[in-house]
């Protein structure tokens, strides 16, 4: 009786791996938006500093208002690297990945919520587009 229970507990997990794969293939497949997921992180986040006149728009020219501005950079150059979230400055900064005097948001203790930084990347590895 007991091997009987355990081949069929054996067949169904068999049977529903490609199952569960797919729906984590969907998952990780389905795109980021802009406008709905990226563009909400920077308001709740990011634009308080960096909207001119915020201190870190004085200090480094972020603009964040736009998805232009957002792409243009800063006065040293782009933050985003479409394709690649190891290499964009914003991503470097709000993973924790980089130097603790500018990781970003500022002022935010234990730095932007583990979620926000996933999400945020996988908008930028997605090829950071607008949409």
């Amino acid at each position: 009786m007991k091997i009987k229970i355990l081949s069929v507990a054996i067949l169904l997990a068999v049977f529903s791996l490609p199952v569960m794969a797919q729906n984590t293939a969907s998952a990780l497949k389905k795109e980021v938006s802009f406008k709905t997921d990226v563009r909400s992180i920077l308001d709740d986040y990011c634009m308080g500093c960096h909207v001119p006149g915020g201190k870190g728009y004085e200090k480094s020219g972020l603009d964040l208002r736009t998805y232009q501005s957002l792409m243009k950079g800063t006065k040293f150059g782009p933050v985003i690297t479409p394709g690649s979230s190891l290499t964009s400055t914003l991503n470097v900064l709000v993973s924790g990945h980089a130097d603790p005097a500018i990781s970003m948001p500022f002022g935010i203790k234990g730095g932007l919520p583990k979620d926000k930084v996933d999400l945020l990347n996988k908008w930028v590895n997605q090829g950071a587009k607008n949409n």
